[in-house]
């Protein structure tokens, strides 16, 4: 077995607990990660808003990459669409 592999292994639990509790508490993150950002954005007066607003994102992103669940085969679940077979008729 690889190093990877066992990491993998051993990580295995603990990526299923932040799974569980990023659905049961996503709102309230969500709700934190906005504040803290508030805060931050009101003690630097702005100077950094558009850097704050992006990591904030960046972090919800996270959050909600984290939130799904693993489906039956093993693929994550949601989130992903395949694009058109075909591209519509020209009018």
């Amino acid at each position: 077995m690889s190093f990877l592999d066992s990491l993998k292994s051993k990580l295995s639990p603990a990526k299923d607990k932040v799974s569980d509790l990023a659905q049961q508490h996503g709102g309230k993150i969500g709700d934190g990660l906005d504040k803290a950002a508030k805060t931050v954005d009101q003690k630097t007066k702005g100077k950094y808003s558009d850097k704050i607003e992006s990591g904030t994102g960046k972090a919800k992103d996270a959050l909600e990459r984290m939130s799904h669940k693993e489906g039956k085969d093993g693929g994550e679940t949601g989130g992903t669409t395949n694009p058109p077979s075909s591209p519509p008729p020209a009018s």
